[in-house]
């Protein structure tokens, strides 16, 4: 089997040396005037490499954020607080609505037509249930000009027409719009789409979580518009909110990279901001009023035909609202204890419910003006409400007793060490969303980003009381904070009959009171719209790049190429990661059977969390926590694009660490792929309870998706494959096959013996017997080839088993299975040069890290983890003769 190991090299390039874009922001100074904004505040962050200023707009009052960062990868958002006070959806419409063409860019969906117009990295538009956000990034200078003039122009003067409020929000319209005979209907892309939303469960329950322990104000609606109260919406109650809404006086601009501030706030200036004065907004969220004592509720949901255990669809959690999360050091602290109680394997709440098998999976969570803490589980039976309430109440206490283990919060900390180095391509979209909530409720963008500082106050905090976590849980989830909601949802079999009825009763109320102008207007209007969605528009109003506005040249990456301990191929790829090494190992899986490939998803999903070496499964979060970013493995199925009969399948294995723990990471590697853990039934039985009830989850938002994938299941054989390991299949046999899973790895499991001499004897005695998690885990008995270079392609065999083994795996390759696997064209990767040139390219054992140099010192650790899994090879011709 092919083995491609890829290593990211840390090293300090002259984009991070030079930090030409912090220096110049640094030179900004208090007070100083640009292009109608006054400069407020200018702050180094080293810790993200970035300087942040704060800008405020002289005649409207418009906050402003500019981050500096010598980050090609520019970005601009522009936020509004959205905060509706009914469940019309009117932001949500209205997000739909201002994409309909603006002023100067006149046609529709000018972001999807900008496509083929831009070089955007990123373009979308989003609504929270209190802001809506429009953000764009590029790398381009001037592609970031028209897309600003584009989104400026959509955002404040968009045409807000009368049809496109009906086609995007809801209308009244016949069935048929060309025969008034024809039943009238509820028609509307935001109405249809809330209509689907309403159909997950998961996601009905969050909502009714924030309506009712946040009830006072808009949290206590549906901001994306609940489809039974969003025919109440009028046009003119849409322009009205825009109005109100969509104003600078309203609004946080955000822009972040490399580019010139004084050029973005000039734009904005000029085609926006200077058409307007300041307004008095209503739009801040007042703090809720607190409970006297904590309250319980029941509601309905429809059943769910893909839930793992049909008896099993109820979910229940209990929620504390805590505290302000203006207040940025308190959100850091709570945040922290969130994860010390829910987060992992070790975590106490993981232990009493999760792996108790009361239910399936913790019961979601929301985010609000004011931080709110739900726990609780999704997937249990009715009767055991009870007993989840007693057990939350129970580890809440053994939590105020007992404290957390140092071990698990330094391992929290060091997760907020790697994500603030982890160099992300969309760092900037990041860090707009990171900071949106706080600083869309009036708190201080900038401390947000000041995490060092928290990160030091919270560890003098901790060593001035040791009991300070304790505290914290007995001042948010004790007698001192009674408000507490119990949450309780189940199935009931006439939810949707009812949903129906509900629906018909509000056409009926609708239809009922038309006039005869009226029912000829709903007919005139519905020819209107279809003969306006079927007129072709002239794109020619929005700007476009120009090949002068393209760089001709890109960046040449270089990729160091080489064996360690002379067997295994690597790639070294130096780049600046901020201390930060990537890992990526490619192994194919062309010689497994193919009765076990529809396991491949499962292998992935368990493989990093069920435990190896000397480690158990918890002990194995733990280090994997101290130690690394995470480390995970996915299915891949590589299709090539000069020849779509050919393609490459197997597993990426992927993981991050700081350098210092490098030899830390490679060792769990090694004893992952050497000596994995599969002796625990009953925590794999949990692991495939929760991935099924997450798959069940995922269908209503990802429809489109697998109906995708089905749909190209049958173009090529790559198709095919991506079916078995993405599609609907994989989802109706996770979750209707369940006790499959489990009694087929419990033969596999039986075939794990402690002894490895004993497992050795049976590997000989049976190979084609061998577990296939216990088989590719740990890299024996399955042909390899690996490519690396510009040499020919190479193959071989486990190490230690010589010629003999070599022998024989080519007389079972050759004896049927190829021509098998060629009736199915399930066929070997190629031969060509092209072919090998794109593996040469993109293919590898891949590290980026400290410098090549650095890491190969380090190679023993490398060559340790290599050895048994890797072969040295076999000379080209013989591969061949064997057929493969």
């Amino acid at each position: 089997t092919q083995h491609y190991i890829r290593v990211y090299i840390h090293q300090r390039s002259w984009r991070w040396n030079s930090r030409s874009a912090t220096e110049r922001a640094l030179q900004y100074k208090v007070g100083e005037k640009i292009h109608g904004f006054t400069i407020n505040q200018v702050t180094a962050v080293p810790d993200l490499f970035l300087t942040a200023i704060k800008l405020s707009h002289d005649s409207t009052g418009a906050k402003y954020l500019h981050v500096a960062r010598d980050d090609p990868n520019n970005l601009f958002s522009v936020q509004l607080r959205t905060t509706p006070l009914d469940s019309t959806g009117v932001p949500h419409i209205l997000e739909h609505v201002v994409l309909c063409g603006s002023e100067k860019y006149p046609c529709r969906d000018p972001f999807f037509k900008m496509l083929n117009r831009s070089l955007s990295t990123f373009m979308n538009a989003f609504t929270a249930s209190d802001y809506t956000m429009y953000p764009f990034s590029t790398q381009n200078s001037k592609d970031f000009q028209n897309l600003l003039s584009v989104y400026l122009d959509a955002v404040f003067f968009p045409c807000l027409r009368e049809l496109d409020f009906c086609q995007e929000g809801w209308r009244l319209e016949h069935e048929n719009p060309h025969d008034p005979s024809s039943p009238l209907v509820f028609k509307g892309v935001v109405f249809n789409e809330m209509k689907g939303a309403f159909t997950d469960n998961e996601k009905l329950y969050a909502q009714h979580v924030q309506n009712k322990i946040l009830p006072d104000h808009t949290y206590s609606v549906v901001s994306g518009g609940d489809p039974m109260h969003i025919p109440e919406l009028t046009w003119e109650e849409l322009k009205h909110f825009h109005a109100t809404h969509y104003h600078p006086s309203n609004a946080r601009f955000f822009t972040y990279g490399d580019l010139p501030l004084e050029q973005h706030l000039k734009q904005i200036q000029e085609e926006a901001l200077c058409k307007f004065n300041r307004i008095e907004t209503d739009t801040a969220v007042p703090i809720q009023q607190r409970w006297s004592k904590p309250r319980e509720c029941h509601v309905t949901c429809g059943p769910d035909s893909m839930a793992p255990d049909p008896t099993k669809q109820t979910m229940f959690s209990v929620s504390f609202l805590l505290g302000d999360i203006t207040d940025s050091f308190e959100g850091f602290t709570l945040s922290l204890l969130s994860s010390l109680l829910v987060s992992g394997p070790n975590s106490p709440f993981y232990k009493a419910l999760i792996e108790f098998q009361i239910g399936t999976d913790f019961a979601p969570v929301v985010g609000t003006r004011e931080a709110c803490f739900s726990v609780g589980l999704q997937g249990i039976a009715e009767q055991d409400i009870q007993t989840v309430k007693q057990i939350i109440v129970k580890i809440i206490d053994e939590t105020i007793k007992n404290g957390f283990e140092e071990e698990r919060i330094e391992a929290l900390l060091h997760k907020i060490e790697i994500q603030q180095k982890h160099q992300s391509t969309n760092f900037g979209l990041a860090l707009a969303s990171f900071i949106s909530t706080t600083w869309n409720h009036d708190g201080d963008p900038v401390e947000v980003l000041q995490i060092n500082e928290k990160v030091t106050w919270f560890r003098k905090c901790l060593k001035e009381n040791p009991h300070f976590l304790q505290e914290k849980v007995k001042q948010y989830f004790k007698v001192r904070n009674q408000h507490q909601l119990a949450l309780s949802m189940s199935p009931d079999e006439a939810y949707f009959a009812n949903q129906a009825k509900i629906e018909k009763e509000k056409l009926q109320q609708k239809t009922s009171s038309l006039s005869e102008e009226e029912k000829l207007n709903i007919v005139k209007k519905g020819l209107e719209l279809m003969t306006a969605q079927r007129t072709l528009e002239d794109v020619s109003c929005l700007p476009a790049l120009k090949v002068s506005d393209i760089q001709p040249m890109f960046t040449f990456t270089p990729v160091e190429m080489e064996y360690v301990a002379g067997e295994v191929p690597v790639q070294y790829c130096a780049q600046p990661t901020n201390g930060v090494v990537y890992f990526r190992a490619f192994t194919n899986l062309n010689t497994l059977p193919e009765d076990l490939k529809l396991y491949v998803p499962l292998f992935c999903n368990v493989i990093t969390r069920m435990g190896c070496g000397v480690l158990d499964y918890r002990q194995q979060a733990q280090r994997i926590e101290l130690k690394t970013g995470g480390m995970s493995a996915s299915p891949q199925v590589l299709q090539d694009n000069t020849n779509l009969d050919m393609y490459e399948q197997g597993v990426m294995f992927t993981s991050l660490c700081l350098d210092r723990n490098l030899s830390d990471m490679m060792q769990l590697w090694a004893d992952i792929f050497n000596n994995p853990r599969f002796d625990d039934e009953e925590y794999l039985r949990v692991l495939v309870t929760m991935a099924a009830q997450e798959l069940s989850n995922g269908i209503p938002d990802s429809g489109h998706l697998y109906a995708s994938v089905q749909a190209s299941k049958t173009l090529t054989p790559a198709g095919n494959l991506a079916e078995m390991f993405d599609g609907i299949n994989k989802y109706l046999w996770n979750v209707g096959c369940m006790e499959l899973w489990f009694g087929y790895f419990s033969r596999m499991i039986s075939h794990l013996a402690p002894d490895p001499q004993n497992l050795q004897t049976r590997r000989r005695e049976n190979n084609n017997k061998i577990p296939f998690i216990e088989r590719l885990s740990r890299r024996e008995d399955v042909p390899r080839r690996y490519t690396v270079g510009s040499g020919p392609e190479q193959g071989g065999i486990g190490q230690g088993e010589g010629r003999e083994g070599r022998e024989q795996g080519r007389g079972r390759e050759s004896r049927g299975e190829l021509k098998a696997r060629s009736k199915r064209k399930v066929l070997r990767p190629a031969l060509k040069e092209e072919r090998e040139e794109a593996r040469q390219r993109h293919w590898g054992i891949e590290f980026q890290s400290l410098g090549a140099e650095r890491l190969k010192a380090r190679s023993p650790m490398v060559g340790r983890l290599g050895r048994g899994m890797w072969s040295r090879p076999e000379p080209e011709e013989r591969r061949v003769r064997a057929g493969r």
